[in-house]
């Protein structure tokens, strides 16, 4: 079984169904840099995954659905959605991960309460100028991924982003520059000058890093205490909520 279908079981479509606490897009709409109408939809979700797959020998890391099927690209219309433990998501972004960042600034989320939570309190203990290797490492992969219009817009959007985040804590969403990226993405700006913006961007990131407004290293140890407690609160209230309904089964028999 590949890495993608072996996260896209039923199994697992259940649990990210039932137990997420968020759900956003983090794509070229989220960012304001879609091409017209047409295009796929990207999504991220984030879920609590039950005791027994925390504790026993289940792991469960993700969930992977896309809505075409492995190895054909997604076109308009498609859906690309992971959802991740919360357990995976907070490592991600405890480490700087511009993907999984996104969660904390997208406009339009789905949340519940305890998604909202995480929104509110997160930011104070995930984020640190450790993202700024991880924006510049992004930034390099989409450099030498292919000569795409598409590669060269994403490549200058990381560096306009990962230098704002160190710049003022927070990623705007959809992104003010987002013009350029699409000038970027039609071809009315070359690969030549989106590799000479990039390049600039790349030298921000690395001044910036040391003289961000974000602290040099996340606070592991409030993000350990709040994920633990988010587990704990969450696996007390389904329970209660488990034997609410088994009382009220015996009810109706």
């Amino acid at each position: 079984m590949t890495g993608w279908t072996r996260h896209s079981t039923p199994e697992f479509a259940a649990i990210a169904a039932e137990h997420s606490i968020l759900r956003c897009e983090i794509g070229s709409r989220l960012h304001g840099t879609h091409l017209g109408d047409a295009g796929d939809r990207d999504e991220l979700g984030i879920c609590v995954e039950p005791p027994e797959y925390v504790i026993g020998l289940r792991p469960f890391e993700q969930y992977i659905h896309r809505s075409v099927p492995e190895g054909v690209r997604s076109g308009p219309g498609d859906l690309d959605l992971t959802v991740y433990s919360l357990r995976k998501w907070m490592r991600l972004a405890l480490d700087g991960n511009p993907t999984v960042l996104l969660a904390l600034f997208a406009p339009d989320a789905t949340v519940t309460p305890l998604g909202a939570e995480l929104l509110a309190e997160g930011p104070s203990f995930i984020l640190s100028r450790r993202a700024a290797d991880r924006f510049i490492g992004y930034l390099r992969a989409q450099r030498d991924r292919g000569r795409t219009p598409k590669a060269a817009g994403h490549m200058v959007r990381l560096g306009l982003q990962g230098a704002e985040l160190l710049e003022t804590g927070r990623i705007t969403l959809p992104m003010p520059q987002r013009e350029v990226i699409v000038a970027i993405r039609t071809g009315e700006i070359g690969r030549d000058e989106a590799l000479a913006m990039a390049a600039r961007l790349e030298r921000r990131l690395a001044e910036l890093a040391p003289v961000s407004v974000l602290p040099e290293h996340p606070d592991e140890a409030r993000a350990d205490a709040w994920l633990v407690d988010a587990y704990r609160r969450t696996w007390a209230s389904n329970q209660v909520e488990e034997t609410a309904d088994a009382r009220t089964v015996r009810a109706i028999r």
